[in-house]
């Protein structure tokens, strides 16, 4: 348990610290924060094994257990500590100013819920490690003090999400009452064997735990808080929702219904399917409606990209009720290559938005003239997402959710997504090309301002000028960049590392 203890001890250690330290000192919060991450991404390795247990039933050959470090709660918690980190490195030096010791504190405390997750093996485990990942980030979305567009972010998400819990927590109660227990692996003995009066109930119970999940993980009809949330939460923040708030809703739906619900797989089964190609459908589209606007949020845009990748990653879960639960293992490989390269262009917009704060897709017109290094790599970035060449890990995962879908007998799920895959082309292709066109300069050009100021992470510094690029955002763009070229080089080697020892 050593992962998500010591993200919360030194979400504590920020906490007190913040008390004492002057304000010209605050960067030492960061540190600290990045040094528990750190901390905490290295105590995986122990752990690699992947068959380890704890809080279990009596006899403890019943196999029910609480908390599982095996290989699936392994890879999710890499991916969810590496986003967390790559989230910190962003923020160390971020244009926006916020206060700090409330930032890095909840950063750490939803990082705490978040790996927490993968791990729990019971319902009540799960929704508590899903309120802990997500109450701090209501916050973090509403941290810009004064910020109209925050605090409607702020509440559109929280309003959204306790729906959800109150959903969840309604279909547990009506599990937990037709089965008499909690923990997954009895779950899924006790539901074949349900007394006929209580059939409608532990089936309705399933149908609202997947809803509640569904919310969480952005499937449409339930995404409608994703594109207002990402654009006005401080940057940081939206990259960390994007990948580590998908990770952990994901993580917990796929617990849920291939551990827990086997036994209703013929009820989620097309139920994910139908939610897989309608949420990349309306991703995709929506994402094509921005792009044709360059005045239009380039976050907005990979907001309602977000959601169609979404879409994606449902497809082997889906396909998992009507064939082997190996094809689980394509969703951890899809999420990991997905963490690397939409950290990537969040780490490449961070930096478009010290001189551009509106991150207009215009802005990034004739970016290769100005950063020709941060033009390539978001080039990159943008290629993988769209599955093309050079970005040989985009197109790997691609293949192996279409894989899925089609060994699943999921021919049409195969169709709607090769359909999407070529609707995302356009608008991805067209914001690469946008980056090496000959930039517009007006005589009569202002400069964007931002709609309201606030304090920042850490004590106030002066503005970025001339071409300027800080470490932290340097740092998260290089080695997400050079992440996915690796990968792109191994891609089998992702494939393998999420699905040896699922489950």
């Amino acid at each position: 348990m050593a992962p998500p203890v010591v993200v919360a001890a030194a979400a504590l250690v920020v906490l007190v610290a913040d008390l004492f330290l002057p304000r010209e000192r605050k960067q030492v919060l960061g540190l600290i924060t990045l040094a528990g991450l750190v901390a905490a991404l290295a105590l995986l390795v122990p752990l690699r094994d992947g068959d380890r247990s704890t809080f279990c039933l009596t006899p403890a050959a019943s196999g029910a257990c609480s908390y599982t470090a095996d290989h699936f709660a392994l890879a999710i918690q890499a991916l969810v500590l590496v986003g967390a980190l790559l989230t910190a490195l962003l923020s160390l030096d971020d244009t926006r100013r916020l206060p700090a010791g409330e930032f890095w504190f909840l950063l750490l405390s939803s990082a705490a819920g978040a790996v927490l997750l993968p791990a729990a093996r019971d319902l009540a485990t799960l929704v508590i490690a899903l309120e802990v990942a997500s109450l701090p980030a209501f916050a973090l979305v509403g941290l810009k003090r004064g910020d109209r567009r925050s605090s409607e972010a702020a509440l559109k998400f929280f309003l959204s999400s306790v729906v959800a819990t109150a959903v969840t927590l309604l279909g547990v109660s009506f599990v937990y009452a037709a089965t008499g227990t909690l923990h997954l692996t009895e779950l899924a003995t006790r539901l074949d064997d349900v007394p006929g009066q209580l059939g409608t109930l532990a089936e309705t119970g399933v149908v609202l735990t997947l809803v509640g999940f569904a919310f969480k993980t952005a499937a449409a009809p339930f995404h409608f808080w994703v594109p207002d949330t990402y654009v006005g939460a401080p940057l940081p923040v939206a990259a960390y929702l994007s990948v580590v708030g998908k990770a952990a809703g994901f993580s917990g739906l796929i617990l849920v219904a291939v551990i827990g619900f086997p036994a209703y797989a013929d009820v989620w089964g097309p139920a994910l399917a139908v939610l897989a190609a309608l949420t990349m459908t309306v991703g995709n589209v929506a994402a094509l409606r921005q792009n044709a606007d360059r005045a239009r949020s380039a976050v907005r845009l990979l907001a309602w990209s977000s959601v169609g990748q979404a879409g994606y990653l449902l497809v082997p879960v889906a396909a998992a009720a009507y064939a082997s639960d190996r094809h689980v293992g394509s969703t951890v490989a899809y999420a990991l290559m997905y963490a690397v390269v939409n950290l990537g262009a969040f780490a490449v917009a961070a930096l478009v938005a010290r001189t551009h704060p509106g991150n207009r897709l215009s802005d990034y017109r004739g970016l290769y003239a100005d950063r020709p290094l941060a033009a390539l790599a978001m080039a990159f970035f943008l290629l993988c997402l769209a599955g093309l060449p050079p970005g040989i890990i985009g197109l790997f995962a691609k293949v192996t959710v279409f894989s899925a879908a089609v060994d699943a007998g999921l021919g049409w799920l195969a169709v709607v997504m090769a359909v999407n895959v070529v609707i995302a082309l356009y608008y991805y292709l067209r914001w690469t090309a946008v980056l090496f066109r000959t930039p517009e300069r007006a005589a009569d050009e202002v400069p964007d301002r931002p709609a309201g100021r606030t304090p920042a992470v850490g004590p106030a510094a002066p503005a970025p000028t001339g071409h300027h690029v800080p470490l932290p955002v340097t740092l998260a763009i290089a080695l997400t960049a050079v992440a996915g070229i690796v990968l792109s080089g191994v891609p089998q080697t992702i494939l393998e590392f999420a699905a040896v020892g699922l489950f």
